[in-house]
This record gives structure tokens, C-alpha cells and sequence, in this order.
């Protein structure tokens, strides 16, 4: 089993793939997590491309992430693509909730890179991820919606999640399904 989980930030991606990566029993990947390096450092793309490369060789996983530049390494093996799709306000409310909650635990955010959210760099700054879902959230969902309507190779399906409803329904059918299939 392999899926990509897209959605613009905010949007709970990183905690739905969790979620269902955990339920599936297989590695969760996080594309931020390949991508920031220590105080904020920025990977080349080729570094990033070799870090996917290597994250995504192993035969399941959840991959977390959007990064259109990755998508021949992120798609050559898909099998699944969910696109997480709250409503506007849903997503900025949860960026800004996430925001606080790591500004008050302080906690480092990918292990390794000491990389921490600080006021300043959540909300005062060009590069605030409210400002970014702000800046993003509807050039997205047009984005999404062409791929979603565009032929995808044969054999991937795409799923467009709503309401957090149906990213449980989803994660509880997938579930039942793997357990299914392990005791067939």
C-alpha cells in the first residue's frame, strides 16, 4: 500500500496520514521532514529528491506532503492519492491552533533539526505559515481539483476527503479492509 496525502497547510494532512499509517502498519513519511534542515535550512532539491527516494523504496508507506516538483518520485509507485479538503475556515482555524500549540510547548518540530516555531516566525513573519495557508489555500484547491479531474496512471485512485467525518470513515474502511486482506 502506498498514498500520497495532499492538502494545502492546515488542512490536518500530517495528522490524518499519521493516523492511517499507524492503523495500516506502515512507515509514515513526512515530506517536511526530508525537506527542513537545522535553524530553518532549506534542502536542494536534489538532496530532497535522494531522501524521497530512499523514504519511498521500501514496498508501503503514507507519504505526507505536497511538493509539486516531487510528484515523478512521489507518483511513480502511488496507489493512493487523498486529498484532505476542509472548508477555508476549518484549515486556518487549525493552522493558527497548531501554531499556538507549538509556540506553548516549544517542542522541536522534526526531530534533529532543533527547528522550533517562535511568535515572530508564526505570525509576524513573510514566512508564517498562517500567512502561507492564506496565500495558498484556494490556488490549491483549484490544483486539486484539475488533478482530481485529470486521468491519473492506471491503478491510482484518488480520494477527496471533506469533513474530518469522512477522514475517520475512510482510516476505519482501510482498516477493515487491511485486516481483510492479511487474513486472506
Amino acid at each position: 500500500m502506498r498514498i500520497n496525502v495532499i492538502g494545502t497547510s492546515g488542512s490536518g494532512k500530517s495528522t490524518f496520514a499519521k493516523a492511517l499509517a499507524q492503523k495500516l502498519a506502515v512507515p509514515y513519511v513526512e515530506m517536511d521532514a526530508l525537506y527542513w534542515k537545522p535553524n530553518w535550512g532549506e534542502s536542494s532539491d536534489a538532496e530532497l529528491f535522494a531522501k524521497l527516494e530512499q523514504a519511498l523504496a521500501r514496498p508501503a508507506w503514507v507519504l505526507d506532503g505536497n511538493y509539486k516538483r516531487t510528484q515523478p518520485i512521489k507518483w511513480r509507485n502511488v496507489e493512493t492519492i487523498i486529498w484532505v479538503d476542509y472548508s477555508f475556515a476549518r484549515t486556518l482555524f487549525q493552522a493558527v491552533k497548531r501554531a499556538v500549540q507549538r509556540l506553548r510547548s516549544g517542542k522541536e518540530i522534526w526531530a534533529g533539526t532543533g527547528n522550533r516555531e517562535t511568535f515572530r516566525k508564526s505570525f509576524l513573519s513573510r514566512d508564517s505559515i498562517i500567512l502561507w495557508t492564506l496565500k495558498t489555500f484556494y490556488k490549491n484547491r483549484q490544483q486539486y481539483q484539475k488533478l482530481m479531474e485529470s486521468p491519473l496512471k492506471d491503478g491510482v485512485t484518488f480520494v477527496r476527503l471533506r469533513s474530518h467525518r469522512q477522514a475517520g470513515e475512510y482510516i476505519a474502511r482501510c482498516t477493515l479492509q487491511h485486516e481483510e486482506t492479511k487474513k486472506a
